[in-house]
């Protein structure tokens, strides 16, 4: 199998309203997941604009068997941001680069490989909101008197603030978190051995990482929600729940925003206003959101 002649085929026959195309060749099928499964070749398609976020295509080029991933760039910067789909984002990072309109792909592969601001602000956001909703579940949980679903929401959320302290470090967190955390000797580490080693019961357990994550990442609030509060200050004008869970640079956080702006009014790092609503059916007051 030549992948010269498979990359002059996509580079010379690319689809017209792609932004870019990248190819890359597995090693004698070392991976047999559900995504790439045990094709030699995968080309990775990213398009403005599709129907579906992924669409998977299986083909034979120039008698060369390729599973074709077409992918949005909304989608792509979202898992690159999230973490997820390691398996795609490997293609994205390792493969050769066959067509890139504009060079909008060679840009956001060269950002995340750097992993220098602005990724990083968003990374770090992303982490902490999702720390934030796990964390409060642990402790939703732990009131309702079912330890061991707190035990897996602590368990989750420690991953996350694993997660936060590499990223303050400019490491850019891999799957193997812990192996990361681990060469560092932090204080996260320690915990997480503490909470999946102790002889304590797993109440007390839970009960001392929850105390920890409450002393310790809150603390860092200001500083992990730093975009946020930055697009919270762009205006003079107040902004609504509504304008900041549409506003792209935090549309993959419309799950958790609501919380994070509410335990940021909590802690007053960030300051509410009413204004009157003329035509609502819910109410004549809005609560409207800034940042000084």
């Amino acid at each position: 199998m030549d992948l010269s002649n498979l990359s002059f085929f996509y580079g010379e026959s690319f689809d017209v309203d792609a932004l870019g195309t990248i190819i890359y060749r597995q090693e004698a099928h070392k991976f047999d997941g559900s995504l790439l499964h045990d094709f030699d070749f995968i080309v990775l398609i990213v398009h403005e604009e599709q129907g579906s976020e992924l669409v998977v295509e299986h083909t034979l080029t120039r008698d060369l068997p390729c599973q074709v991933l077409h992918v949005t760039i909304e989608s792509l910067q979202r898992w690159l941001i999230a973490g997820e789909k390691g398996d795609l984002i490997r293609c994205f990072i390792e493969g050769e680069l066959v067509h890139d309109h504009g060079g909008r792909l060679s840009s956001l592969r060269q950002e995340y490989i750097e992993f220098e601001q602005p990724l990083r602000d968003r990374k770090m956001l992303y982490e902490f909101s999702r720390f934030l909703c796990i964390y409060v579940e642990a402790k939703r949980y732990m009131q309702a008197g079912f330890v061991i679903d707190a035990y897996q929401c602590v368990l989750d959320s420690l991953k996350h603030w694993a997660r936060i302290e590499l990223i303050e470090r400019g490491v850019l967190p891999d799957k193997a978190v812990w192996e990361q955390v681990k060469e560092l000797n932090t204080a996260i580490h320690k915990l997480y051995e503490e909470l999946t080693q102790s002889t304590e019961t797993i109440r007390q357990r839970v009960e001392l990482v929850l105390l920890a994550c409450e002393f310790s990442v809150m603390s860092k609030m200001a500083e992990c929600t730093g975009l946020l509060l930055q697009i919270l200050k762009s205006r003079s004008e107040p902004w609504s729940i509504e304008e900041l869970i549409h506003h792209p640079e935090l549309s993959l956080l419309r799950n958790e925003l609501p919380l994070v702006i509410r335990k940021l009014v909590n802690r007053s790092l960030v300051k509410e206003s009413v204004v009157w609503l003329e035509f609502s059916g819910y109410g004549n007051q809005g609560i409207r959101y800034y940042a000084e």
